[in-house]
């Protein structure tokens, strides 16, 4: 067994040897395998892959077009013509949940490519140069963390008008703080580590070293900080479409199909039932996948 071992690592040496994406393909290989060991980590990891291919595959796998209306069937409960029944204007629920998951990804996608670059300059200057300019960011960080964010993303809506863009700006302007926080905190406790130091001494700039070294040193805290923080953006975008402040008729959206459908709640419950419940799976499987990559980017698990 010990010699079928040493013949196992020597083989993989040479191939890393000769082929550094041998060694790249290997340990991403390791680290999925070690997410999906976690029950709970790999059924997020199904649900995220799963609302992935609903987005990508969605002409293929819906069944009607979401934005068809057939008067002669409407609020036509759950049946094998229409899988998760129709609408008040006879517009399929299944394909439009389909569909409705493209907006959650847009929403989801740009929100974090504002909210991760914002949050982690603000923080790791922040952290990093100190005195005035760490005073200044997080009095505005405090300024930001006081308000409640529905209430702070109702208030930017309301300013920029309703659509889905704003929803998106507005949801991006009250998710950065706590990135902010979270990198300021890395950037505290890393800028007076042995190799920052050391660059330092070999003359390294401070851009350098901010973007070089801190910076890279924070991702993955901030990774997982922001793959949590994707559910609260699922419910932020749901409640700005429950409003009517998000995405405007006939856009399906997950959260204004619960608001045209709870007039109609009591009689017919499908249309209020599934958008939750992919809401709920959702906005749980991106907290379950944040559990599990906090668990694998933890240097101090095995």
């Amino acid at each position: 067994m010990k010699n079928a071992e040493v013949v196992r690592n020597s083989d993989y040496s040479l191939k890393a040897r000769h082929n550094p994406e041998y060694t790249r393909v290997a340990l991403f290989v390791k680290s999925f395998k070690k997410l999906c060991r976690n029950p709970l980590s790999a059924s997020g990891v199904i649900i995220v892959a799963l609302l992935l291919i609903c987005a990508i595959a969605a002409p293929l796998i819906a069944t009607h077009n979401p934005l068809e209306q057939d008067l002669a069937r409407v609020l036509a409960s759950p049946s094998l013509a229409h899988w998760f029944g129709t609408d008040e204007y006879g517009r399929d629920v299944f394909s439009r949940l389909v569909y409705g998951s493209r907006v959650t990804l847009y929403i989801i996608f740009l929100v974090t490519i504002i909210v991760g670059p914002v949050g982690l300059l603000v923080g790791t200057m922040s952290g990093y140069f100190g005195g005035w300019v760490d005073s200044v960011f997080m009095r505005i960080t405090d300024i930001f963390i006081s308000f409640p964010s529905l209430v702070l993303a109702l208030a930017f809506v309301a300013a920029l008008g309703p659509g889905l863009e704003h929803a998106v700006i507005a949801i991006a302007i009250t998710s950065w703080p706590p990135v902010a926080r979270l990198a300021r905190a890395e950037t505290l406790t890393l800028r007076n580590s042995d190799y920052v130091v050391a660059a330092q001494l070999q003359g390294a700039s401070a851009c350098r070293v901010l973007f070089h070294y801190i910076s890279l040193m924070c991702l993955p805290s901030l990774i997982v900080r922001l793959t949590m923080n994707m559910a609260t953006v699922i419910l932020t975008a749901a409640a700005l479409g429950f409003l009517g402040l998000g995405a405007q008729p006939p856009l399906p959206e997950w959260g204004a199909m619960i608001s045209t459908g709870r007039s109609y709640m009591l009689e017919s419950w499908w249309l209020v039932a599934f958008p939750g419940a992919a809401i709920m799976l959702v906005s749980l499987a991106f907290n379950l996948l944040g559990d599990g990559l906090r668990d694998l980017l933890d240097p101090r698990t095995e």
